[in-house]
């Protein structure tokens, strides 16, 4: 059954899938999301959502692949309001559930081989922000944290590219100092 629903709404859980790791929107966020809570104007697309704490925040959708999968999803479905992810299941076409997606995301894991679960698509678009070089407060605001401190968890997981950058500085120092690398006393 399960790998029947799965041939049925592949674009879906793409566009799910992908929602998820191109924003950084908890799962939970992602499922209430309403057709009236994207809006897909050229340059300038983005989403609200209604986050922990019943706090509002919008987003913006900056990946031009997610944007074009936003508007195919929603051409093929033909969805004009309503919730943006439906449960077909018995043609009553209501929010999709999150036990629904966590299930079909367990499957697509197992068949890969690799142990992930829905959550980490934040971290990982957490991550990858800190790699490349976005501000943590920005980014405390994109996740929609209240406290800087949660941001901070997902910098830590940065270590190695902070490590990359002293590194790069360190040689880069080295390179211009006039003796040797060192100065008097042996302190950079």
């Amino acid at each position: 059954m399960e790998h029947t629903m799965m041939k049925e709404q592949p674009l879906d859980e793409l566009v799910t899938e992908f929602l998820l790791l191109e924003t950084g929107l908890r799962a939970g966020e992602a499922l209430s999301l309403y057709i009236e809570d994207l809006d897909l104007t050229f340059d300038n697309e983005h989403l609200t959502v209604v986050g922990k704490g019943n706090k509002k925040r919008t987003i913006l959708v900056d990946d031009p692949h997610l944007v074009h999968q936003l508007r195919a999803y929603l051409k093929r479905t033909g969805y004009k309001h309503g919730p943006l992810f439906r449960a077909e299941k018995n043609g009553r076409g209501g929010s999709l559930r999150y036990q629904s997606i966590q299930e079909r995301w367990y499957h697509y894991c197992a068949q890969a081989g690799v142990d992930c679960t829905l959550h980490q698509l934040r971290h990982t678009h957490a991550t990858e922000l800190v790699n490349g070089g976005v501000s943590l407060p920005t980014i405390r605001k994109r996740l929609g944290h209240k406290n800087l401190q949660t941001t901070l968890r997902y910098a830590e997981q940065a270590e190695a590219t902070a490590d990359a950058e002293v590194r790069a500085w360190r040689r880069l120092h080295d390179q211009h100092s006039s003796f040797g690398g060192r100065r008097e006393g042996g302190s950079p």
